[in-house]
């Protein structure tokens, strides 16, 4: 093992190939200094989550592509490697990360494995009934993770029902997965990363090695992807002034738990909105959970805190409880916010700054290993906003923003009836509350809640939010 002695320093990750099978970001190491590397290679695949029965088969090919690795774990082990195989909203990815001098030998066989797979019956079934009790056991999940889970369903444009994955994987055997396999790799584009001790010209021999396994051999079933079959993931915009309601009794009809997740949808990746949004978390976490939890007694379970779903950044508050139905919850929390208000206006200049200071301290945190730095530029990579310098452009921000501007960010998004309040309140009812689930479902809306009575009605009648992600060779090679 030897480490590469790179002449320039190379700060971001950058382009160094395109083709029409596949993208290639590299960045070597000057920071850690070891002999390792993070490698990744994301399949972007359009037919791999198009359907129910789509969805539930890439998850099976990715289950059955681990196991017959299994081979591999050992030796990959004792080489100081590991890679991982997962599903993604796109298709799925393949990672491996470790001592460089034996990756390249790991990463062919991998490769090997997919332009080869073969569906083995007896594995098949082994990974269905596992799968047939996963999806069967939802409903035994906690209220709030189902709140989360129908959140999700609502703000996701290509995202599934478990009843729909559960039917359609009911009816599936082994030959169905070997007919689909074919569709699934015949348009396919490899987005790829490769970081640390690895120079340019092995990256890109890296990359063309896995172009000749997948593509070029006889009876190939991979074909690049057409660039109107790129389709990201996006994301439901919601209005302005207005909270929209879906209510649903839980899944598991014994369990007397209620919850409910209040989100508030704040904005598309922008910098300021992004430190405004991460400092009112910052301030109103505890105080949420001091009130909400310790005061109120409203559930073991409480938090506030911010989110991002494909670049879109949220406020979320979630409650579990058998003390309030969550319509009551969803009024305590709105009470919360009104309360709040008084904190945020008297919010006097020394606090303010030690809030701040407290935000941009957690941002200048130094990446404790090379995993940590390139999963993180990963993560824009893959969500197509190559801000990798987005810690120091953020805190620069956070440096220059006054008070009164995160007052006004507090007004327009956050506080209750702001004009730019986007909400959506999912309210599970458990068996405890289910008198007070008949009430508020035969109530009349106010003219600022709109009810959602069918999920998928209410997803393809919003605008959607447009992607970062550029899509095949629309980022020129980077010198």
């Amino acid at each position: 093992m030897k480490l590469f002695n790179y002449i320039h320093q190379v700060k971001f990750p950058k382009v160094i190939r395109n083709s029409s099978f596949s993208t290639l970001w590299h960045k070597p190491d000057k920071k850690f200094l070891v002999p390792k590397a993070y490698v990744v290679i994301d399949f972007h695949c359009p037919l791999a989550n198009n359907s129910p029965e789509a969805e539930v088969l890439t998850s099976l090919f990715v289950s059955l592509l681990t196991d017959y690795l299994n081979d591999y774990a050992y030796n990959a082990q004792i080489a100081s490697l590991s890679y991982s195989i997962s599903s993604t909203a796109t298709g799925f990815q393949v990672a491996v990360t470790g001592y460089n001098h034996k990756m390249r030998l790991l990463i062919d066989a991998i490769m090997m494995q997919i332009a080869q797979f073969e569906v083995k019956a007896n594995r098949f079934s082994v990974f269905k009934e596992t799968y047939l009790k996963e999806y069967e056991n939802i409903k035994f999940s906690q209220p709030y993770s189902q709140a989360s889970y129908y959140l999700s369903l609502m703000l996701y444009d290509q995202s599934w029902p478990s009843n729909e994955n559960l039917e359609a994987l009911s009816a599936l055997n082994a030959d169905h997965l070997s007919k689909f396999i074919p569709n699934l790799l015949s348009r396919t584009l490899l987005e790829c990363f490769v970081a640390g001790n690895i120079e340019a010209k092995e990256a890109e021999k890296i990359i063309t090695d896995i172009e000749e396994i997948l593509f070029k051999t006889p009876n190939s079933v991979f074909k690049p992807l057409f660039p109107s079959q790129y389709l990201p993931v996006r994301v439901a915009m919601l209005e302005s002034s207005l909270k929209f309601l879906y209510r649903m009794k839980g899944m598991n009809l014994k369990d007397e738990n209620s919850a409910i997740v209040q989100y508030i949808q704040i904005h598309q990746d922008d910098p300021l909105l992004n430190v405004q949004l991460q400092l009112f978390s910052l301030i109103a976490s505890q105080p949420a959970f001091n009130q909400l939890r310790s005061v109120e007694q409203l559930g073991y379970i409480t938090s506030l805190s911010s989110r991002s779903d494909a670049g879109v950044r949220g406020l979320e508050v979630i409650i579990q409880s058998t003390v309030k139905d969550p319509d009551n919850l969803d009024a305590r929390i709105d009470a919360f916010f009104a309360s709040f208000e008084r904190t945020i206006y008297e919010l006097n200049d020394k606090e303010y700054k030690r809030n701040v200071k407290a935000l941009i301290d957690s941002k200048l945190e130094k990446f404790k290993n090379l995993w940590e730095e390139s999963g993180y530029e990963w993560a824009e990579i893959i969500n197509g906003t190559h801000k990798f310098d987005r810690f120091e452009s953020e805190v620069e921000v956070l440096r220059e923003l006054k008070k009164e501007e995160f007052i006004d960010f507090f007004n327009q998004y956050i506080k209750v009836n702001a004009p730019k309040r986007k909400t959506l309140s999912v309210q599970v009812f458990g068996n405890k509350h289910l008198t007070e689930y008949e009430r508020v479902c035969g109530e009349s809306d106010t003219p600022q809640t709109y009810r959602i009575e069918d999920i998928f009605r209410f997803r393809r009648s919003r605008p959607l939010f447009g992607s970062r992600r550029g899509g095949p060779c629309q980022i020129a090679v980077q010198s």
